[in-house]
């Protein structure tokens, strides 16, 4: 027996030894499971039973409970209420009394001049506030982040927020007591003999007039979002970028915008998927002083056409054609977020 024969054999003999050693079993030996320990970024995952997490979780999940109630019966549950679209519904009959008519009240509203109307008023009103709603909360949000007196921050930050707890009826009435007929800027014109403007009676002007009512009462608001999203950036980015000489503008350029780029994409996400919906108490507030031409949206004719004129079935089929679009757009956007390197709101598990 060769040297290297009698090592391998004094090797084998000594594993034999080992305690819990036994025989060894003659056949085929038995494959190696190929189930790997779970990993994220390459790191093992630790897999806990759903019994433990949710004796871990009991507190959290206790305080989940109440918004998960308001949330099924006031949001999804009255969904099943759509129904309605497709019958000739009845309250007095009910939705089981109510004869099914399928899709003939989507087909009354595909020919309803008023419909069309309302759709048009949404979209240009859509794309006012789309253009120029949406960066003034990234602006002040920008503004906030660069003072740096904390209690001239703290100043500016209640000053804008302020509006967005006002109702619209006060926002309305307060617009109307500046721009009104008899408000201060009309009483000033005509003091100085000059003609008056009818900022609030113009339907040609309302679009601008109803985006800016709408930008000083949210866009405070809105800018909290941006505000969370600058603080979870690395300030070492802003030293290491100052140091090597990088001014104020290029510093925002090239960190401060690029570490808001997720959180852009995904409000601006929402906001198309959110699009058939420009609101209801502004415009309805509105209604008769501009005219249903300028001020009928979607939301306000789904009132005129289901609550007031008693056309529940037409109204609902408004309400969820536009539930449907607003869905189809916003899985649309979030495609072209995939596209563009960016999560979106949803995507698919990877692994």
């Amino acid at each position: 027996m060769s040297q290297m024969q009698q090592e391998s054999a004094r090797k084998q003999a000594v594993a034999d030894d080992r305690p819990g050693a036994g025989p060894e079993v003659h056949g085929p030996r038995r494959a190696k499971s190929s189930k790997t320990a779970p990993t994220h970024d390459g790191i093992p995952v630790r897999t806990i039973s759903w019994k433990t997490r949710l004796r871990r979780d009991r507190q959290m999940i206790l305080m989940m409970v109440p918004g998960v109630l308001f949330l099924a019966l006031f949001f999804y549950l009255p969904i099943l209420g759509n129904v309605i679209a497709f019958q000739d519904y009845q309250p007095f009959l009910g939705i089981t009394g109510s004869d099914w008519v399928g899709l003939q009240n989507f087909v009354d509203l595909y020919f309803n001049p008023d419909f069309w109307v309302a759709l048009r008023n949404t979209i240009v009103l859509a794309v006012w506030q789309l253009v120029l709603f949406f960066p003034v909360p990234l602006g002040l949000a920008l503004i906030v982040d660069s003072l740096i007196s904390t209690k001239i921050r703290r100043w500016f930050q209640s000053l804008v927020y302020l509006p967005h707890f006002l109702s619209w009826v006060l926002v309305i009435a307060l617009f109307q007591q500046v721009l009104g007929g008899a408000g201060l800027v009309n009483n000033t014109l005509r003091d100085m003999g000059l003609d008056t403007i009818p900022f609030m009676t113009n339907p040609d002007t309302f679009p601008l007039l109803a985006t800016i009512q709408l930008v000083w009462k949210d866009a405070g608001w809105a800018m909290i979002i941006f505000l969370a999203s600058l603080a979870a950036i690395d300030g070492s980015l802003y030293e290491a970028a100052a140091a090597d000489g990088a001014g104020r503008w290029r510093r925002m350029w090239h960190i401060t915008l690029p570490g808001l780029r997720s959180i852009i994409v995904l409000l601006l996400i929402l906001r198309i998927g959110d699009i058939l919906s420009v609101g209801f108490e502004q415009f309805l507030l509105q209604h008769d002083a501009v005219g249903a031409g300028a001020a009928e949206v979607l939301d306000t004719f789904t009132y005129f056409a289901g609550v007031v004129g008693g056309g529940w079935s037409i109204g609902a089929a408004a309400g969820l054609a536009k539930g449907v679009v607003g869905a189809l757009l916003i899985y649309a956007a979030n495609k072209v977020a995939h596209k563009m390197g960016e999560p979106g709101i949803f995507q698919k598990k990877v692994g």
